[in-house]
């Protein structure tokens, strides 16, 4: 069962945190809030119980109905606790003008806080009597343990049925298993003795064991033995050895099944059985790192050229295997001829008035075989009867709404559910809000990581940041093939981006709607009335949407995301959002002050606001409210500064604001503050001393009016400070900034990964750069290059991204700087390099590992100064892609250019592309 927890994973540490001394509750209350603890705990252990069955075996309908009820409980419990804690932290703020305005202030402080801890009291007191009304049910109806009998298929026969189709159903299958077949027979004598480990890795439904199957059928025969085994994700390591013994001889281990001998024993006779013979094995699905490790122990290492293939959906599992072959999406055209095939019977054939929803409905399949073969075989039945166009309509806008439910898109979506069954409580929250977004949206890391916090699914680790820890998260359900990066960075290499297929959104907007976790707008799907309003996305709204929002109860809503093509005068009411934690209006351009006015009037509970590319132009004072702001983005706005309340926000963790925002006396206050997505420009000391005191500070990005020697000491001593700091980004003033940055290099800040110096040209590489073991990106402009740069830029040992721009020549007409092997640059994947001349020629085995270089260069100035381009292009051995971009007056010039360019990029083995600008 796909059982949603709720708000547990939040909720408990929240009542832990009541019983504190800071809340000052009386005695008998502290007795009920220990009560609903404990007996919290123990729903949440049964919850994870149920949800840890086998996939197959679906709980009773009382057993559902418990944990939702259990479910909604903990988000009410939350939200009673919240209120109370936003009321009694937040009190009375005004500061006092005089003694007895101040002694007025405490004495309705004191007032507010009674009435306050009076409510609780109450709603605590309803809420334990909720928790006895579902626990009594729970014993009445005698829910635990309680399965059904599987319906339909299971799992592993669904999954194993791909093995047994005809190979002439399965498209562009030739192409794929042939490049199998060469790694695991060997090209050379030497690589065939070897053994050979192949690990197929994709998204459930990829055609994985499909592929490893057909490889499997066509060069068994070559073999002394061989064996085919699927491990599932709960593996009887016992049954599957005896199976594969089993396969390997069957005369000789024909009892096996009746043995007891234990897995070592297993694997010792394995092992014997191995040792002098060919062998190819065949490890299908394989689910973690552990079950590998046990399954390699059984299969030697011998030199008879035998051959392994695994399958995995998990990329670490298949990076520890060897091999990694990642299986890609069949493309449109081989879509198609597999569409038409399961359809009519041939790869070209479909009625004329059919192709246009045919190719719109592969869209939404996006490659993956399982989608095209399941949603063919049920449009396959209703071949030769009435309306077709109108039923392929109906079912293509079903498709990634979660609605169509029909038994072939229920089995699709069990053999895609195993991924999600697999993920631990915490990751499956954080992959059914992807849900909230759009079909083919392309969702950018950052925010969604920051959502993600706002909704209290990132729980913060010892000596961790949240960022840190949700990029975790995030990284987690890429490594298990449910996310796909869209946009991956060339210096850290991290995914910046990422998109869902639309059958993994199809499966999660199902699992989300059954569990009422998001309720979606988008002008086609009815909402489920009966379900508490948890999460609203709004995508496109037209009349019908507009009266039925007006019929939704909004006063358990904890997110709202605003997409384009809504009209903000269709939403309720600001103040309808009572308990809201997450508000997205990002890019509405009808969202104005007045907005911004009930935002910070309303909604105390925000820990996540988006205004980005609105129309506001004033933060009002009352911004102190939002005491529990987390996130705060106020990109392309009219805002110019900050009131003096604003440092009141102490929780802040991210500040997005332009570089044109001025942010006020005081700010370092906001020690929260992880990133600060701005240009802040330094002006005075003070502004200074705030940075100073950032001390968890990740990203800053600072630029200076004027330099003033003055600053060099508190520079020295806020970078000092700045124990986290992973980028930075200076503008101006550099030549007076050596000493002040000498601390980045020294102690703590060994994480520095990321430094952008590009606005302005420095007389040399800084000495304290050298000291960056961490740096893995960066962005320079030098005045003259030399060969103590050089040096201290192939020195770093983590850069992998450099832009290198350089002012003047370095060396005499007809010389240029010798880039050799000395200069080490063991991990540079990228390289932009502008120079006028480009001074610099790449010796054999320069930059072993470069695989991007792109060139500036002015074609006139490099030809008057060396009279040719030759720059040793072809001694990149790793390069893959050269881009040459110049800037020339003569035509016949450029076209020499060109010529040379192109012969140096013939000459290199490893033929790379290349692009001329």
């Amino acid at each position: 069962m796909q059982v949603v927890t709720g708000a547990m994973g939040t909720l408990l540490p929240k009542l832990a945190n009541l019983l504190t001394e800071e809340y000052k509750l009386h005695k008998n209350l502290r007795g009920e809030v220990l009560f609903l603890k404990a007996e919290l705990e123990s729903m949440e252990a049964a919850l994870l119980k149920i949800s840890e069955a086998p996939i197959d075996q679906p709980p009773d309908p009382q057993v559902k109905l418990w944990a939702r009820d259990v479910r909604d409980l903990s988000y009410d419990i939350e939200d009673s606790v919240d209120k109370f804690m936003v009321r009694v932290d937040t009190g009375v703020r005004e500061k006092s003008r005089s003694r007895f305005r101040g002694f007025i202030d405490r004495g309705v402080r004191l007032l507010t806080r009674a009435k306050v801890r009076h409510n609780i009291g109450t709603d605590i007191k309803e809420i334990k009597s909720q928790i006895k009304e579902v626990s009594e049910r729970r014993d009445r109806y005698k829910v635990d343990g309680v399965a059904t009998k599987p319906i339909g298929p299971t799992i592993d026969r669904l999954r194993l049925s791909a093995m047994y189709k005809k190979v002439t159903e399965l498209v562009a299958i030739d192409e794929t298993s042939d490049e199998l077949v060469k790694r695991i027979m060997g090209e050379d004598d030497e690589s065939k003795q070897k053994l050979k480990i192949v690990s197929i890795v994709g998204v459930g439904g990829l055609g994985k064991t499909t592929l490893a199957n057909v490889v499997y059928e066509r060069i068994i025969t070559m073999f002394d033995c061989s064996a085919f085994v699927s491990i599932s994700l709960n593996p009887d390591m016992e049954r599957i050895f005896k199976n594969m013994l089993y396969q390997l001889d069957m005369r000789k281990y024909f009892d096996i099944h009746q043995k007891t001998w234990d897995e070592a024993r297993l694997i010792n006779e394995l092992r014997e059985f191995l040792q002098n013979k060919r062998y190819f094995i065949v490890v299908d699905d394989i689910w973690d790192k552990s079950t590998w490790k046990m399954i390699k122990c059984s299969l030697p290492e011998n030199e008879h050229g035998s051959g392994i293939i695994t399958t995995t959906r998990i990329l670490d599992v298949g990076k520890q295997a060897g091999g990694v072959y990642q299986l890609k999406p069949l493309s449109m055209l081989d879509s198609v001829k597999l569409f038409y095939l399961r359809i009519f019977g041939y790869e070209d054939k479909c009625p004329t008035e059919l192709a246009q929803l045919s190719e719109n409905i592969l869209k939404k399949c996006g490659g993956l075989p399982l989608a095209i073969i399941t949603i063919a075989s049920m449009l396959a039945c209703k071949i030769g009867k009435e309306n077709l166009h109108k039923y392929w309509s109906k079912v293509y806008q079903s498709l990634g709404s979660g609605l169509e439910d029909s038994l072939d898109i229920k089995n699709m979506r069990k053999i895609l559910s195993i991924s999600y069954h697999d993920l631990p409580p915490h990751l499956k929250t954080c992959l059914l809000y992807l849900s909230l977004y759009p079909e083919d949206s392309e969702i950018n890391t950052h925010d969604l990581i920051w959502k993600w916090v706002g909704e209290g699914f990132v729980h913060r680790q010892c000596g961790r940041s949240f960022y840190e820890v949700g990029e975790e998260y995030f990284d987690e359900l890429i490594n298990k093939s449910l996310i796909q990066p869209a946009y991956i960075s060339t210096g850290n290499k991290k995914e910046m981006s990422c998109r869902v297929h639309d059958m993994v959104l199809d499966l999660i907007t199902s699992l989300s709607n059954e569990e009422c976790f998001l309720t979606t707008l988008c002008g086609q799907q009815h909402i489920t009335l009966n379900c508490k309003v948890r999460r609203l996305s709004v995508q496109i709204t037209n009349e019908d949407d507009a009266k039925q929002m007006s019929t939704l109860s909004l006063s358990h809503t904890r997110s709202l995301f605003l997409f384009s093509g809504f009209n903000l005068v269709n939403i309720p009411a600001l103040s309808s959002f009572p308990v809201l934690r997450v508000l997205d209006l990002s890019s509405c351009l009808l969202v104005d002050n007045h907005h911004l006015k009930d935002i910070c009037k309303y909604l105390f509970h925000l820990r996540y606001l988006d205004l980005s590319w609105t129309s506001i132009t004033e933060i009002p004072r009352q911004i102190e409210n939002l005491q529990l702001l987390q996130v705060l983005h106020l990109r392309g706005t009219g805002i110019r500064e900050f009131p003096s309340t604003f440092v009141q926000l102490g929780q802040l963790v991210c500040l997005t604001i332009d570089s044109t925002i001025q942010l006020p006396n005081g700010f370092g206050n906001l020690k929260h503050l992880e990133e600060l997505e701005a240009n802040i420009e330094i002006i005075s000391e003070p502004n200074i001393h705030d940075l100073g005191m950032l001390t968890e500070l990740t990203r800053l990005h600072i630029g200076f009016r004027e330099w003033h020697k003055s600053y060099e000491e508190p520079l020295h001593q806020c970078l000092s400070n700045l124990i986290g700091l992973e980028y930075l980004r200076i503008d101006g003033c550099y030549g007076s900034l050596d000493s002040a940055c000498d601390s980045l290099s020294q102690g703590p800040h060994q994480q520095v990964c990321s430094i952008d110096m590009w606005e302005r040209t420095i007389h040399a590489v800084p000495n304290w750069m050298a000291g960056l073991s961490t740096l893995s990106k960066l962005e320079i402009v030098v005045e003259r290059l030399g060969e103590r740069d050089l040096q201290m830029l192939g020195r770093l040992p983590s850069l992998g991204h450099l832009s290198l721009g350089v002012e003047r020549p370095t060396m005499g007409r007809d010389e240029r700087l010798i880039i050799a092997n000395g200069y080490l640059f063991q991990c540079l994947t990228f390289l932009y390099f502008w120079s006028h001349t480009i001074d610099v020629e790449f010796a054999q085995g320069a930059m072993p590992k470069l695989q991007n270089l792109s060139l500036f260069f002015d074609v006139e100035k490099a030809m008057d100064q060396f009279g040719h381009v030759d720059i040793g292009l072809e001694n990149l051995a790793a390069v893959g892609h050269v881009e040459i971009i110049f800037s020339l007056s003569t035509h016949t010039r450029g076209e020499v250019v060109e010529a040379a360019i192109q012969r140096q990029i013939c000459m290199n083995r490893n033929s790379p592309t290349l692009n001329f600008r």
